[in-house]
């Protein structure tokens, strides 16, 4: 069996990450501001959004250190994350605030040992779900900024730029022609 612990872990985080930067520096600073309808975040918020996505996790699992979600304040949670989203930035500093807060998580995660990771997390009654490991939890803060991602590659070709991983792909078929 293959194993992948927090080594392996931190290491696909940062790479989502690189590849959010990627993304970040490719759009315009001028289009930060470019939301494609109402509903939408913009470009900024989403990014910022993404810089911040961590932190829920990070409060359980590196700051209160959780076995149990009951009793959790799940809204004093996520109104402190949205305070903290809603501040006005420049792209610039979403730029910054990517790299620092993405840097703060990877350090996290590359030094957990594997029976933290292997810790179970109870939810209350109400949530009718069973337990999750921590390494489970931790992995959704990846998936969590690839859906973003995903979103933000649509607004790049709504905004008329090719992704960087598009680019990539094609340089790499045109290579091998």
């Amino acid at each position: 069996m293959t194993h992948y612990g927090s080594k392996e872990l931190a290491a696909s985080f940062r790479t989502v990450r690189m590849n959010t930067l990627e993304t970040a520096r490719d759009i315009p600073a001028d289009q930060y501001d470019y939301t494609p309808t109402d509903i939408c975040r913009s470009v900024g918020k989403l990014l910022t959004h993404i810089a911040l996505g961590y932190r829920f996790q990070y409060q359980i699992h590196a700051v209160e250190k959780l076995s149990t979600f009951v009793g959790f304040d799940f809204l004093a949670t996520f109104a402190a994350i949205g305070a903290e989203e809603a501040k006005s930035r420049t792209p610039s500093e979403v730029i910054e605030l990517l790299e620092t807060e993405g840097e703060v998580f990877g350090t996290f995660l590359d030094g957990l040992s594997d029976d933290f990771l292997s810790e179970m997390i109870a939810f209350p009654p109400e949530f009718s779900q069973p337990p999750k490991s921590r390494l489970e939890m931790l992995l959704g803060v990846k998936e969590h900024e690839m859906h973003h991602r995903g979103q933000l590659m649509v607004y790049q070709r709504m905004l008329g730029i090719v992704p960087h991983l598009t680019r990539q792909r094609e340089a790499r078929a045109a290579e091998r022609a």
